[in-house]
Formats: C-alpha cells, sequence, structure tokens
C-alpha cells in the first residue's frame, strides 16, 4: 500500500512511525512532514489545509489510503472531497469536524441529547459577555468558539480577568475569527483525562486513558499550550470512569452525530473532567490528540494499518486491537518563549545518543532540515516518550532522554506524570 499521512506535527510523525511498521505499507508520504518524519517518509511540500493540492498529490501518485493528522484540513472537508473523489481516507467530514470547530455547536449537541457537560451561554457582542460575567461568581471559564491551536480557553478568577480574556479574543482578535464568538460556562473541579475512541459511525473502539499537560509551566502555571507532555494510561480514569465515559459520553455523542446527520467517521476525542459526581465533558477534537497520541501509540502492540482501514470502510467490528500493559510517558521540549514569540533555526543536539536508549522514541513536531541540521521550526520542537513498567520508571527514562538533548533556549515542563505518581503511590 501506498499512504499518504496529511500533517507535519508530533502526532504526524508518531503515526507515520506506527504505519511504517506495518508489513502492508510499501511507501508513506507526509504533507508537508518534518525533519523527524522524512527519516521514515518522503515529505512532500504541501501544507495541511491545502485540500485541493492533496487531492492532485493523492491522484497523481495513486495514493491507497489517506490518514488525515490536524482538524484544520478535516473542518475544510478534506475527507469529504477525498471520498467524492472515490480515495479511501480516514478522518471525519466537515460536517462531523464542527463537533471540534465550534465549541458553541457542542454544546448544545451535549446539551439536546443530555452529555454531561458544564452550563453554559454563548455570546457574541462584548458587551453582552462582559454583563454576563458580572453576574457570576468566579471562577468561570471562557473558550473562542473557534479551533485556536489548544489556546483559546481562560480560567478566570475575577470578572477583571475575564473582561480581559473578552478584549483579547473578541477586541484585540487574538484568535482571529476563531473568537468572534465565546463561549462562558461553569468552571467544574476535578482532574481532566483524555479519553479517544476510533468510531465507523456503527462501531465504537476505545483507546487507553492518557493525560495532557496543558499549561505551559511546572504546577499547571502560566498560559495554556498545545500541550506540554502527556501520559498513558491515566490513573485517574479507573475502570468504572472508564465503562461511564464509554457509556455516558462516546455512545450517546456518536449516536447524537447520527441523529443531526453528522455520521461520524474516525478518532472522537472528548477532553473529560473527573468529578465526584461523574465524568463531564470539557471539548471535543476530531483527531489523534497531541501529545496523547505519542504514549498511546508507544502502547499499541497490533497494526495500526488493519484498524484505521477498517475504521474508514466501515468494518470496526471485524478487527482487535493489543496493548502494552506498561506504561508510557512523553515529555514536550518547546522552544523558549514558547506559546508566545519564540526564535526558530536553533540546532539540536543530542538526538543521536537517544536513538540508543531502549523503549523510548523522539517524536519530531517543529523540526526541520537545514544544510544537513536538524533545527528548530516551531513552539513545541520533540516530544520525547518513554516505556516504563511503572510510571515512576517511565518518567526517569523519559527525563533521562530528554536531559540528552540541547538547543538553544529549550524549555520542557519537570513534573510530566507527578499527578499519575502520586495517585499510585497514595
Amino acid at each position: 500500500m501506498k499512504l499518504l499521512v496529511i500533517g507535519g506535527g508530533g502526532r504526524e510523525h508518531t503515526l507515520v512511525w506506527k504505519l511504517s511498521q506495518s508489513s502492508l505499507v510499501d511507501k508513506i508520504y507526509c504533507a508537508p512532514g518534518n525533519a523527524g518524519i522524512a527519516e521514515l517518509a518522503e515529505c512532500v511540500p504541501i501544507e495541511a489545509n491545502e485540500v485541493k493540492g492533496l487531492l492532485k498529490f493523492a491522484r497523481q501518485q495513486s495514493i491507497d489510503f489517506t490518514v488525515v493528522g490536524p482538524e484544520e484540513p478535516l473542518i475544510l472537508g478534506v475527507a469529504d472531497l477525498f471520498r467524492k473523489e472515490g480515495l479511501k481516507v480516514f478522518g471525519p467530514g466537515a460536517r462531523a469536524a464542527h463537533l471540534e470547530g465550534s465549541k458553541a455547536f457542542a454544546k448544545y449537541l451535549m446539551r439536546k441529547h443530555d452529555v454531561p457537560s458544564a452550563s453554559f451561554k454563548v455570546f457574541e457582542t462584548i458587551d453582552s459577555a462582559r454583563e454576563h460575567v458580572s453576574t457570576l461568581a468566579p471562577p468561570f471559564v471562557l473558550k473562542a468558539d473557534g479551533i485556536a491551536a489548544g489556546k483559546g480557553v481562560f480560567v478566570c478568577q475575577s470578572v477583571e480577568e475575564a473582561g480581559d480574556a473578552i478584549d483579547q479574543m473578541m477586541k484585540q482578535k487574538r484568535f482571529g475569527a476563531a473568537g468572534e464568538r465565546i463561549v462562558i460556562e461553569q468552571f467544574l473541579r476535578g482532574e481532566e483525562a483524555s479519553m479517544l475512541a476510533l468510531t465507523d459511525g456503527r462501531t465504537i473502539s476505545m483507546l487507553p486513558s492518557a493525560q495532557d499537560h496543558k499549561p505551559i509551566f511546572d504546577g499547571d502555571q502560566g498560559p495554556n499550550t498545545g500541550g506540554m507532555g502527556a501520559y498513558s494510561p491515566a490513573p485517574v480514569v479507573d475502570d468504572r470512569a472508564y465503562d461511564r465515559i464509554e457509556s455516558e459520553v462516546i455512545l450517546p455523542t456518536v449516536h447524537a452525530m447520527n441523529v443531526e446527520d453528522r455520521p461520524y467517521n474516525g478518532v472522537l476525542y472528548a477532553g473529560v473532567m473527573i468529578t465526584e459526581e461523574g465524568p463531564y465533558v470539557l471539548e471535543y477534537n476530531c483527531r489523534f490528540g497531541d501529545p496523547e497520541t505519542q504514549p498511546i501509540l508507544m502502547r499499541l502492540k497490533s497494526d495500526l494499518v488493519p484498524v484505521l482501514v477498517a475504521c474508514a470502510e466501515g468494518k470496526l467490528d471485524t478487527v482487535d486491537m493489543e496493548w502494552d500493559d506498561r506504561v508510557a510517558v512523553c515529555v514536550v521540549i518547546a522552544s523558549g518563549g514558547y506559546p508566545g514569540s519564540y526564535e526558530k533555526g536553533k540546532p539540536i543536539s543530542g538526538l543521536d545518543a537517544v536513538k540508543r536508549l531502549a523503549d523510548v522514541q523522539v517524536f519530531h513536531a517543529g523540526t526541520a532540515l537545514k544544510r544537513g541540521e536538524i533545527v528548530t521550526a516551531g513552539g513545541r520542537v520533540l516530544g520525547v516518550t518513554a516505556l516504563g513498567s511503572t510510571i515512576k520508571d517511565a518518567i526517569d527514562r523519559a527525563y533521562e532522554a530528554a536531559r540528552l538533548i540541547e538547543f538553544e533556549g529549550m524549555h520542557y515542563r519537570t513534573d510530566i506524570g507527578a499527578k499519575a505518581l502520586q495517585r499510585v503511590q497514595g
């Protein structure tokens, strides 16, 4: 088979790494890819949002199967376009991807179909949003309606903070059109987990739990990022919580999308708050998480290709997945200044030393090749991912590897997995 993977981040490197292990695969292309992906696949200079260019390339190369990584091309309808032309593709159509494309749509869907979520209101003007927060007791949560690379969420501890967040989104246009409409919702107390499932619209196959670390600094301090690390499984999701998320969140959501004539085919990702009352959905994503994909796929023992193909063909009930019982931890190494402004082009050293470590993989996110040298090319640069027999073992292995890597201004959190460690030790 000839495969095309769309995207160029850490999630896509992980997908290419896993897909390339399949005996069914002869050749993988990746658009646009990165320096790490280039070691496993042929990178082509087509951006992930250039849907017509991607279609043209897939036709020219007689691509057998396409896997879409990021949300933007899915929201733009790349899967619809490919299917219309008779090309096999993994990922939801645009109407289904609206579940991530609009937080307001997702909230209304959950309210209508009794999926547990925080109470909310939607606003399209600054004055009405400001008036509403003045009636609330903090803390409360403000979200840009559209996609904002994981950074469009503000947890506000005061009315003044909320006013500043409203101005950033609706007046200063920090997130462009994504912030023209905002959702203001109840603050939920608990611990967050990432729950992913594959679905062909009829059958659901749950993936292992994971937990992301959004804020830039240790102790969950500082502004939100796309994710500074993750681990799988997440101890906060015990067997009871896992079963409840499947029965109260994932199944009803897939059913609701069918009822709304938005059949869902691909990865359904629910960001879930585990509260004392049970699981509540914080948000949906229509694709594999980043960085959750890194530890989850490190634990997958099965061939990924037949699973994704079966999902795309509506035959998910014909395949099974086998998982490694060990724990996987991913530590994201970022450029200095991220998630604000940062410099690119910094040479990276130590990658060859990490390759000599057992059960460790470095997944490239924001990297590029410059005159034969791997350099930084993004905010999140690398995802150092390790397997271990225990959470402590996996954490130690990941940080041992991270300490071998160097580039100017690099930054990473030193507490990835700490919450899991407290739970298993406590």
